[in-house]
């Protein structure tokens, strides 16, 4: 085990820890799951998961919260949320701490993201008393009209290994200001991010009664995500993960009529047109490629260069490349960390070999390194930047790792035309001085992706915004803007405050 995970202890987390929660941790009678630090290849500590017993008392209870929960005033939800807000900013640096342990994020990035989650409490403290609906006018003489919104009832939030506390937060949020529960079924590779961030928040809701709507649920795929698909007392069930396997939650889900919030693959493009100030391109292309070893769904994975200055930008980022220091996550020089897994580490030959195949240069990176010491069992790998084309089959499949394809573009609406051309359509980003460049990439006929920049990089979007993309990427929203629907259910209500019954469309019935 590393010797700096003193943090741990006061996480909450154990040599062996529960994996199911529903107001208090239950005894759990699944298998055993070991957490490995992708770093070292050490194991961090065991969970033993839920099995189908536990997975029935985390939704039952999660729904008996939720009946009461959807009684109490919206702003007083907020004000638990707000609370629970500060408990996680209580605990930023060892939760920050452990996400660069178990999943292998630099430690800036962990932090980063347990600020995210922060500001996820405090986006949904303010939307609390902002539920709005709306007034509209009857075509019938002494009617109202109104729009209401209601609480929807048990959110199944299965998250992947990538974002292993901010996406539920993204959820978790949201839903409990709108009077909803949560059961969390976490990434296996994540499990202690989970465990530790439920200990953090519990708590404040188990000082309420209401322990159990922040449930969990860590288990098999036969155990808890397939049952949490099929489970009729979750209407909504929202989903991080590869489009193949969201192609089969929405269809399952949808099966019983039951709603999916899907954030799935990405394929982003950042375009540098002959009038970008390089300057600011470079930065954002390296932090988008290479931070989170390239694991983030909003990568930056092609770089449409303009021929005008595509000689100029990959000398440039070559020498960006050379001065990547990879290494131990949690020391604070690091810049790239990990992959999660040797698989992932597999993908990325397997997908070098591929674009070499299909006609491409590696122009630099690429190698599986093992690190001295500790870290020669860990899941390193040199970030890989390669010539390319944007039609062959690599470069339209996502790879989670660091590889950069650079491909040139003619002009503007060349790159357009092949910043679409991918079945994902998550985020991408543009960098120009002109003006009516930046407009045209941003219109109707621009970028078809949910996520369009100009001058920043793909990656590293604000919760203020609604997060999501078009295509195979699932057309989910989550985070901000009116993000919030998707976890309340409509209703339009009609009020006849009249002595006659006239009829819709001027029916005369009878």
């Amino acid at each position: 085990m590393s010797t700096n995970t003193s943090f741990l202890k006061e996480l909450g987390i154990e040599g062996t820890n529960s994996g199911a929660y529903n107001g208090r941790w239950l005894v759990c009678g699944g298998a055993a799951l070991e957490s490995t630090n992708p770093a070292t290849g050490e194991v961090i500590a065991r969970v033993t998961q839920a099995s189908a017993k536990e997975y029935e008392a985390c939704v039952a209870a999660a729904h008996e919260a939720f009946l009461r929960w959807r009684l109490v005033p919206a702003p007083k939800r907020g004000d638990i949320v707000r609370r629970m807000g500060e408990a996680i900013r209580a605990k930023k640096d060892p939760l920050g701490r452990l996400i660069s342990l178990e999943m292998g994020k630099i430690l800036q990035e962990g932090w980063g993201e347990v600020q995210e989650a922060i500001d996820m409490a405090e986006f949904a403290v303010g939307q609390s008393r902002m539920l709005y609906g709306l007034s509209m006018h009857s075509e019938r003489p002494g009617h109202s009209m109104r729009e209401q919104w209601h609480p929807l009832g048990v959110v199944g939030v299965i998250t992947a290994f990538n974002f292993p506390m901010a996406v539920w937060a993204w959820n978790s949020m949201l839903a409990l200001i709108c009077g909803d529960a949560c059961v969390w079924k976490p990434s296996a590779h994540v499990p202690l991010c989970a465990i530790a961030l439920t200990n953090v928040v519990r708590p404040v809701l188990e000082a309420e009664g209401f322990g159990a709507l922040a449930s969990l649920a860590i288990g098999s795929i036969e155990h808890t995500a397939t049952p949490l698909l099929d489970d009729a007392r979750v209407p909504l069930v929202s989903f991080t993960g590869s489009s193949a396997v969201g192609r089969s939650v929405a269809s399952r889900v949808a099966g019983r009529f039951g709603r999916t919030i899907l954030e799935l693959g990405g394929n982003n493009a950042l375009v540098v047109m002959d009038d970008a100030d390089l300057d600011l391109a470079l930065p954002a292309i390296v932090f988008g490629a290479v931070g989170t070893a390239g694991q983030r769904c909003t990568t930056t994975r092609r770089v449409l260069v303009h021929e005008k200055v595509a000689d100029e930008v990959e000398r440039r980022l070559l020498k960006a490349y050379s001065g990547v220091r990879i290494g131990d996550p949690i020391e604070p020089s690091t810049l790239c960390g990990p992959l999660i897994t040797r698989a992932a580490v597999d993908a990325m030959q397997k997908a070098l070999a591929d674009a070499r195949a299909a006609g491409g240069t590696v122009l630099c990176g690429g190698e599986v390194l093992q690190l001295p010491g500790r870290l020669a069992g860990g899941n390193f790998v040199r970030p890989a930047i390669v010539r390319a084309e944007n039609h062959w089959p690599v470069v339209q499949h996502e790879t989670f790792a660091p590889i950069l394809y650079l491909i040139r573009v003619r002009d503007l609406e060349h790159a357009i035309e092949l910043q679409n051309a991918v079945p994902q359509g998550l985020s991408s980003a543009l960098f120009t001085l002109n003006v009516r460049s930046a407009e045209r990439f941003l219109s109707a006929a621009g970028s078809d992706c949910g996520i369009a920049n100009v001058n920043i990089g793909t990656s590293g979007a604000e919760i203020g915004g609604a997060f999501g993309g078009e295509k195979e990427t699932g057309g989910g929203r989550e985070a901000g803007s009116d993000a919030w629907k998707a976890y309340m259910r409509r209703q339009t209500n009609t009020v006849n405050y009249s002595n006659a019954l006239p009829l819709a469309q001027g029916i005369v019935f009878g």
